[in-house]
């Protein structure tokens, strides 16, 4: 343990721009910690804190053009590459979606101390249509803020982070062991959420060609496209003459719809996440007859059936 401690203070400024540009990327590092034993260290004259503050803001400018670059260039499939590896799928698309739609580049700024949705944000922004420039100037400032936020903390506990330390320092084995079991703690805590997720969403489900006989035999299922505004400006297409309707709108619009009919709700999100939400919602309010589509809107247009890509209202 010592050793890597004196690592940290020979390379820190290096450490600091790897390990919170690998961050930024969407590796799960711990930066935001890393940055406070930083600042702590920067107090004792141990390393430079400007430099760190530097090598930080650098390092969430290059992590974040990654993936605005990627937002630009592909839009929706980076959404949903995001959807499938976020802990709570599709809720911190939606949520970095509302942000950006409400707030504008602002939404950047608080972006960055939000889990899960701060990665989300930058692609957002790019597929949203974001110009270099303003992206830009606002990821400079998000980044300025949230590097200084955690290196000023730092170093501002000093006294306490220099305690911990020497006891890590005067541990040795024991001390990596313990940070070991902390992280797999962590990780078996992530696996936990992710499995009592996915048993919400365990609902009905009806494949592409099942509602394609459907439609076709004249039973006339009632599509409803519950992807966010913010999903639908990336990705304009929609089944033809499906409602629009996001999850949150669908309480109030339930009794609208129609109790003798199929609802055949679709989402583009990895294993119907969000479709599969709404159909608790309407089972909730009293339409069992709620189904999501395997597959989502991909695998209605892959299979050759009806899509169009212009947005009219309920």
């Amino acid at each position: 343990m010592r050793e890597l401690i004196e690592l940290l203070i020979a390379h820190g400024v290096l450490l600091v721009f790897l390990v919170t540009l690998a961050a930024r990327a969407g590796l799960p590092l711990p930066a935001a910690p890393m940055l406070v034993v930083v600042g702590g260290l920067a107090a004792e004259g141990q390393l430079s804190g400007s430099a760190s503050l530097v090598a930080a803001v650098l390092a969430n400018i290059g992590g974040d053009v990654i993936w605005f670059v990627a937002g630009r260039r592909h839009g929706y499939r980076v959404m949903k590459l995001l959807c499938r590896i976020s802990l709570s799928p599709d809720a911190c698309v939606r949520q970095s979606e509302g942000l950006i739609l409400r707030w504008g580049g602002q939404a950047l700024l608080a972006a960055k101390f939000l889990p899960g949705v701060s990665v989300v944000a930058a692609p957002m922004a790019g597929a949203l249509g974001f110009s270099w420039q303003r992206f830009i100037a606002y990821d400079f400032v998000a980044g300025l803020l949230w590097s200084g936020t955690f290196l000023l903390l730092g170093w501002m506990l000093s006294d306490q982070i220099q305690q911990v330390l020497d006891m890590l320092a005067s541990a040795g084995f024991f001390a990596l062991v313990a940070l070991a079991l902390i992280v797999v703690g962590l990780v078996l805590r992530r696996l936990w959420q992710r499995r009592r997720f996915a048993r919400r969403i365990v609902g009905a489900r009806i494949t592409v060609a099942e509602a394609a006989a459907l439609q076709d035999s004249g039973a006339g299922p009632v599509f409803i496209d519950v992807r966010a505004a913010g999903g639908r400006a990336v990705d304009p297409r929609h089944i033809a003459g499906a409602l629009l309707l996001e999850i949150d709108q669908l309480k109030a619009q339930a009794a609208r719809l129609p109790r003798d009919r199929e609802l055949v709700l679709y989402c583009n999100c990895p294993n119907e996440v969000s479709a599969a939400l709404a159909v608790t919602v309407l089972a909730e309010q009293g339409l069992p007859r709620a189904r999501a589509l395997v597959g989502g809107l991909d695998a209605w247009a892959q299979a050759g059936r009806a899509v169009v890509a212009d947005q009219s209202p309920i």
